[in-house]
């Protein structure tokens, strides 16, 4: 498989672009190659001004099943040679455009670090869900430690970190893991349905900055946020997305925003 094959490509016609992990046969286990892949098209993504959001899914029966067996042994014996990609698994946090990931079947380990470092989440309810590291001898890896009681609570996340336990799509729903757990069959159509009103009802300008602002100010004291937010809330009354926004409201109108430069 080439390198192009591992993450297929597709834009609609409202501006959604789909991305999907395409190693079926592994349930889509992470590689370097693969990585690599994931964050060019998202890096073009960024650089599209026809791409207004970001759907992310697995081929076959996998979302992600965690770091391919072969690069972990490889590591392992001491013959993993592959230079990193310098961008960190955090990469998509930093791209100015709405990503979903929409969890089709299994998504463990670093599968499901690279889950919840996309901004919403939606999943299959039958989709499989685990950290695993615990029991493949690891830690908390890229980050999870600092991600999961954010979002989940400390005694949750404790849980599912040191149990490593699989559980499914509609617990981690419950969890606060996913914004929605839905039927399989209906997941990829209400990710991409969800996509498609953000791309045309909202400012892909004010899309991106408060994308922006939501990771960032987990680091912020409210003090600092609250600065930040009104520096940027002024900066948006001189933006185009403020008039058009104004004025297709009281013309009761759909919004035609520009897209980002």
């Amino acid at each position: 498989m080439g390198m192009v094959d591992l993450v297929l490509s597709t834009l609609d016609d409202q501006g959604v672009l789909t991305l999907t992990f395409n190693r079926p046969d592994t349930l889509n286990a992470w590689t370097g190659a693969m990585g690599r892949r994931y964050f060019d098209l998202l890096a073009e993504a960024e650089r599209n001004p026809d791409v207004r959001a970001v759907v992310v899914t697995g081929a076959g029966r996998g979302f992600c099943s965690g770091a391919d067996f072969k690069t972990l042994n490889a590591i392992q014996s001491g013959s993993y040679d592959e230079v990193p990609d310098p961008r960190p698994n955090t990469f998509p946090t930093t791209i100015g455009k709405p990503i979903i990931a929409a969890v089709n079947g299994a998504c463990a380990g670093l599968g499901m670090v690279h889950a919840l470092v996309c901004d919403l989440v939606f999943t299959a309810e039958e989709a499989k869900w685990t950290t695993a590291f615990a029991r493949r001898g690891l830690i908390a890896e890229y980050g999870l430690s600092w991600v999961l009681p954010r979002i989940m609570g400390q005694q949750r996340a404790m849980d599912v970190l040191l149990s490593g336990r699989v559980f499914t799509g509609r617990e981690a729903c419950e969890l606060g893991l996913a914004n929605r757990a839905v039927p399989g069959e209906r997941l990829l159509r209400e990710a991409q349905e969800y996509a498609g009103e953000l791309a045309a009802h909202s400012s892909p300008a004010s899309m991106a900055i408060i994308k922006r602002q939501v990771w960032h100010d987990w680091d912020a004291t409210l003090e600092e946020s609250a600065k930040t937010a009104t520096q940027e809330m002024l900066a948006s009354f001189g933006r185009p997305d403020f008039a058009e926004g104004v004025a297709s409201f009281l013309e009761r109108r759909p919004p035609n925003f520009p897209p980002l430069p």
